[in-house]
């Protein structure tokens, strides 16, 4: 039967994600709307979103953390173009967006000495083929194939090369070996439900200390330069912004940090996180159409868990089919007011993927899911009728 009861918030995209519980357009009225990012007042709140985001994130004080232009993605571009060359390089992908990374490494930057260790989706490639003495590029949390690393036991303690970590889907939910990494990157837009454009960049001291000795051989978009005559240009770091930020986006930023504050901090995001997993991982247990994508239970996602659907009918049908009745059955979702934005990537299986971030409330995760059996009983019954 269709239920009845719906999420008080059906937004479960995977980005932009859904904002915190209870968020209005009255958390912004205090922006600093038409005033300069560089005036004292404008610095300050810059400077207020790092030093925030650095206690909720517990990184240490001799890192650098930074706030830098296009979002995940040009936090991750800055660290690849500024720090990759000195050394050979892994590049772990298990998904499309470490995909991304190593397509950019191999054929835009093209270093010398260069591994591919990937896996199929659903899965994580071999972490002891990994060497600590060449770089490793790696995402921590799979966001197309809900795959993410447990833990950072595979990243050895005394490596000569650095971790860039591509966090975006993990910050704020799940917590990172800062001991283990040397560069880690994340977004406003994920699992804060902040808004989009705007990155973060943080560097261990060991990433600073081979930015200030090693110059890349090709050369670096303004947007990309983070020292001036060998030295770090410091000013990034204290709010200094290369471009001009949003306002209305940093008052949001800091809004959602706030909130994270408020449930407390890194442990309450984590157990938040946490528990909407637990609760979909209780209705996979009943639900025999569909199944983890994430093979190793440990290797769930807390923030974008992928489900594939292994009813037979569906598996004989071509690609294109799959993901055009996967999108027939999110479209009925969507029509129901039920859920948006719950297909899972194009680059991925097809299948649901359901966006469980710290933001969204366990009680809305539990009245999506008898809404996925119904909609999926329908589109069932339509295939029977065809």
């Amino acid at each position: 039967m269709k239920p009845t009861r719906r999420p008080a918030n059906p937004c479960f995209s995977s980005g932009p994600c859904a904002k915190r519980p209870g968020w209005s357009l009255s958390a912004l009225e205090s922006a600093l709307l038409g005033r300069s990012h560089r005036s004292g007042a404008g610095k300050a709140r810059l400077e207020e979103v790092i030093e925030r985001s650095r206690a909720v994130l517990q990184i240490p004080e001799d890192w650098r953390l930074g706030i830098v232009a296009g979002s995940d993605t040009g936090a991750v571009e800055m660290a690849l173009w500024s720090l990759l060359g000195a050394r050979g390089v892994d590049l772990l992908c298990w998904e499309n967006f470490g995909e991304g990374w190593v397509a950019d490494v191999t054929q835009q930057l093209k270093p010398a000495n260069v591994r591919v260790l990937q896996a199929d989706y659903g899965n994580l490639p071999d972490f002891s083929a990994v060497d600590p003495d060449r770089d490793t590029v790696f995402v921590w949390n799979g966001t197309t194939s809900g795959v993410r690393v447990p833990n950072g036991d595979w990243i050895a303690a005394a490596r000569r090369g650095l971790t860039i970590c591509d966090a975006t889907s993990a910050a704020f939910a799940m917590r990172l070996p800062w001991d283990k990494l040397d560069v880690v990157t994340w977004s406003w837009q994920k699992a804060l439900g902040g808004e989009a454009a705007h990155g973060m960049l943080a560097l261990s001291p060991r990433a600073v200390e081979r930015l200030e000795s090693y110059t890349p051989p090709w050369p670096l978009p303004k947007l990309f330069r983070l020292t001036s005559k060998g030295k770090l240009i410091e000013g990034v770091f204290r709010g200094e912004t290369i471009n001009t930020p949003s306002m209305l986006c940093v008052e949001d930023a800091l809004d959602s940090l706030r909130w994270a504050e408020s449930v407390g901090g890194l442990d309450g995001l984590v157990a938040r996180a946490e528990g909407n997993l637990a609760a979909v991982a209780e209705w996979v247990e009943r639900a025999p159409w569909l199944r983890f994508l994430a093979r190793d239970a440990a290797t769930r996602s807390c923030t974008s868990p992928q489900l594939e659907i292994v009813e037979p009918w569906f598996i004989r049908l071509s690609p294109e089919d799959r993901f055009k009745t996967v999108r027939s059955m999110t479209a009925r979702l969507e029509a129901e007011g039920a859920g948006y934005d719950l297909a899972s990537h194009r680059a991925s299986p097809p299948g649901i993927r359901i966006w469980t971030g710290a933001t969204v409330q366990r009680s809305d995760v539990e009245a999506l899911l008898p809404w996925l059996d119904w909609a999926w009983e329908q589109e069932r019954e339509a295939a029977k009728a065809a």
